[in-house]
């Protein structure tokens, strides 16, 4: 199966609605030009074309010898009305003329029409039938878009090869067919006619695949399935419109010409990249039409400015009026109109100015904080923006600060006050000279000349008043030396009447004085002192000491001022250093002094110091930069508490001594010291023993080592019953101190009596497990009196009693050495008697 060709078996392609397949047989376009149509041929159908380029280069008359053709300026030739041809060939002359030499040339068309041949079956005694090895080739058929009918309207024709001797069916499948849109294709099974019933919408199918079919009556295939491919021309049936259907755009004012506003955008849903979707922009209307300061670039759509006059002032909003056309913008292109705004953006291009020249006002003396004047300006560019907010300067006449301008956000108005008090016996009148400007700076406009600042005069009148004294200046200062003593007089604060430029008639009155240090005279103001003062109290600052005094007149009118008591530094402070230090032996052997120094510079640094001569033995004191020094062991000490002594001077001799109490401790840093230091001030320095002093004390142990030892050994071979209080044994007093100790008085002993039953002698005093019990005595110390007391027994016998009552006393309150020593020595016989009775058993 073929498409139709010049050869047999061919098949014919028939456009509808300006589509043709044309074939020209002959070879000389001129003369003679041969075209294969089909046999109905329906009114304006496009037959063929001649190339009349080929012909003239210009073509100004075409015509025709058969009025069932005509023929247009491109060469195209179209039936007048529907034609039935025969069989035979037809053919007829057209004649076009040259536009310039007023040529004619004759032109011969030939139209061949193809006949039906009868069909012919096949028999089953044919041989078998074999695919042709020839693919179809059919060429691309065009449909248009929007095609007014009638309908069915025959679109193109299949045959195959074997339908020259066999009866063959056609079929056909695809969208349009079988899919869809269904039933808008169907084929002649007898023939191969397809025709298509029903306009077609390119924008929504824009081709249309189908295959083809060839059987036999048995239903054999002899052919390949043909593809055919429909594709839909674009029929120009959308006009183009805007994007957007609401377009605001903004530039600024006074811009400068050729600044691009924006640009706009419109869609054309024919095939794109043809005449049809060809577009061209243009301006119809500018709303205010005059002047004409947009234009629009007819391809792009890009909008400009044509000139730099742009002023929002006087006009703030545009509107242009738009057109977009298709078919590159020709008059009988589809075309569509819309609207866009292009609003003004604010640039500040005009100053704002007083909308008076001069401004008067007045006001009383002395008042402050009060507003006198209220000022307004214009200003013609966009309100409540930088654009046009004021700022307002006082540019002469504010030289001590009385007046303060400011503005008013919600007015925009300039607001003078007064700040600071007026003085009319010093001013009757001030002329002040305000200028204003806008937050954001100014912009030179087209044409124009920088804006300046706007200015204008403001008189201020100042009314008198009666008013009360005056503290001028408001703090005064006056000097006094360092311990000045009570009762002395110093020069105290004076105010004026203002009216009078006098004093006469005030009072004065103390309202400051925070260590109470002065009292006041109520007529002249001067102070006397009721406490020493003193420079380095904590109620001076910088050498300064603060008095509040308040002048009142008789009307009870009244000013305040300060009085500051500068004080001359005395040198009455030795320099002072901490209590205590800590040497950490694990850090360092050494500890830094800071003294420091209450009276001023003058009478401080450089310091000197020095150590008592008790203290050069254990410790060597370095002075470092006349501000601190070191405190460094000779030797390493014990870990315990030393007293140092020190003395130090300042630059002018004043010194003091200091007991320095130095923690020489086992630890890293200070705060990891855990020595006790309840007993500080119990602790003396430490002893340094010889090395006979040693020896001495071993000694001294081996000797009372060997006398307990032969103690032991006599005793153990005796056993005594008998009882005696636990003297010896209570009379063991531990002290820590070296001294030679107390010497025994009448008030500090005293001896239980003895009783005729203290002990129970049926059992062994020493005996653990027996039934008796030991009876103890309690040899008590306290201050002021030793007393021997016994458990049992309620009598008590002191040295006294021992003594005898008839023996006389040395001193008052003293015994002498043979006293004790008959008193005790007994007993601690006894004791050592017990003793070796407890060994034994």
């Amino acid at each position: 199966m073929a498409v139709a060709s010049a050869a047999p078996g061919s098949i014919f392609c028939k456009q509808l609605l300006f589509c043709l397949l044309v074939l020209i047989l002959s070879c000389d376009a001129c003369q003679k030009i041969s075209l294969q149509v089909p046999s109905h041929l329906q009114a304006e159908t496009l037959v063929g074309k001649v190339n009349l380029k080929e012909c003239f280069p210009s073509t100004s008359l075409i015509l025709s010898s058969d009025p069932d053709f005509r023929i247009l300026e491109d060469g195209s030739i179209y039936t007048t009305h529907a034609l039935i041809l025969s069989s035979e060939r037809k053919s007829f002359s057209i004649f076009p003329s040259d536009g310039q030499s007023q040529e004619q040339k004759k032109i011969e068309i030939v139209l061949d029409v193809r006949g039906k041949k009868v069909p012919k079956k096949r028999h089953t005694r044919d041989t078998i039938l074999k695919r042709s090895k020839r693919r179809w080739a059919p060429i691309p058929c065009s449909l248009m878009e929007n095609s007014l009918g009638p309908f069915p309207q025959h679109v193109q024709q299949v045959q195959s090869d074997a339908a020259q001797n066999y009866t063959i069916f056609y079929s056909i499948s695809g969208p349009g067919v079988d899919k869809e849109p269904f039933n808008l294709f169907y084929i002649d099974k007898d023939t191969g006619d397809i025709f298509c019933t029903r306009s077609i919408d390119r924008e929504q199918y824009e081709q249309f695949p189908l295959y083809a079919y060839a059987t036999t009556v048995d239903g054999y295939a002899p052919e390949y399935p043909l593809p055919l491919l429909f594709k839909v021309e674009d029929d120009n049936d959308n006009a183009p419109y805007f994007e957007n259907k609401v377009t605001i755009f903004s530039v600024p004012e006074n811009c400068r010409t050729g600044t691009s506003v924006g640009q706009v955008t419109a869609i054309d849903l024919d095939e794109p990249d043809t005449l049809h979707t060809r577009l061209r922009y243009k301006i119809l209307q500018q709303i205010p039409d005059h002047p004409k300061h947009f234009s629009i670039h007819p391809d792009t759509g890009v909008i400009t400015t044509t000139t730099p006059l742009l002023d929002r002032e006087h006009c703030d909003t545009y509107k242009l009026v738009m057109e977009v056309r298709d078919m590159g913008g020709q008059p009988f292109g589809l075309f569509n109109t819309g609207t866009i705004t292009i609003s003004l953006e604010d640039e500040n291009d005009n100053p704002p100015y007083f909308t008076e020249t001069s401004y008067f006002t007045e006001v009383e003396e002395n008042r402050i904080d009060v507003e006198i004047l209220r000022m307004a300006v214009h200003d013609q560019d966009l309100p409540n923006t930088p654009h046009s907010k004021a700022v307002y300067k006082i540019l002469q006449g504010n030289e001590n600060g009385n007046f303060k301008i400011s503005t008013d956000p919600n007015t925009n108005e300039a607001v003078l006050c007064v700040v600071k008090p007026l003085n009319y016996e010093v001013n009757r009148q001030v002329v002040l000279q305000v200028g204003v400007l806008n937050e954001a700076q100014f912009t030179k406009a087209a044409n124009s000349k920088t804006p300046t600042m706007c200015t204008t005069t403001v008189t201020v009148k100042i009314k008198d008043s009666d008013e009360g004294p005056e503290c001028q200046p408001p703090v005064k200062v006056i000097q006094s030396k360092d311990g000045l003593q009570v009762g002395q007089e110093l020069q105290g604060y004076k105010a004026l009447d203002p009216d009078t430029r006098s004093g006469e008639g005030l009072r004065y009155k103390k309202i400051g004085d925070e260590d109470n240090w002065f009292e006041i005279n109520e007529h002249t103001g001067d102070l006397r002192t009721i406490k020493v003062l003193d420079r380095e109290s904590k109620f001076v600052k910088n050498d300064q000491y603060n008095v509040s005094v308040v002048a009142m007149d008789t009307d009870g009118r009244s000013c305040t001022g300060t009085l500051v008591v500068l004080l001359e530094d005395f040198n009455d402070h030795p320099p002072q250093i901490d209590k205590e230090v800590t040497i950490c032996q694990h850090d360092k052997d050494y500890a830094v002094l800071e003294p420091a120094d209450a009276d001023g510079p003058e009478n401080g640094p450089p310091f000197q110091f020095f150590l008592a001569n008790s203290a050069n033995k254990l410790w060597n004191l370095e002075t470092k930069d006349g501000k601190t020094a070191i405190l460094r062991q000779r030797q390493i000490l014990d870990y315990n508490y030393y007293t140092v002594p020190i003395i130090i001077k300042d630059r002018h001799g004043l010194n003091a001594k200091h007991m320095l109490t130095v923690r020489v401790c086992d630890c890293t840093t200070p705060s990891d010291c855990k020595m006790n230091i309840k007993n500080v001030r119990d602790v003396k320095p430490n002893v340094i023993l010889g090395r006979w002093a040693i020896l001495a004390m071993v000694l001294g142990s081996a000797l009372l080592l060997c006398v307990l030892f032969a103690c032991f050994c006599v005793t153990a071979k005796r056993t005594v019953k008998k009882c005696f209080p636990d003297v010896a044994q209570q009379n063991l007093i531990v002290s820590n101190t070296e001294g030679p100790g107390e010497e025994v008085m009448e008030a500090n002993i005293r001896l239980p009596t003895q009783t005729s039953n203290i002990c129970d002698t049926s059992m062994s005093v020493g005996t653990l497990g027996g039934q008796g019990v030991k009876t103890q005595q309690s040899f008590e110390m306290v201050k002021g009196g030793y007393t021997l007391d016994s458990s049992k027994g309620g009598g008590h016998q002191t040295l006294e009693s021992v003594k005898g009552a008839g023996q006389g006393v040395m001193e008052a309150g003293r015994y002498t050495y043979t006293d004790w020593h008959s008193f005790t020595q007994p007993r601690l016989g006894e004791e050592s008697i017990r003793g070796h009775t407890l060994i034994k058993n």
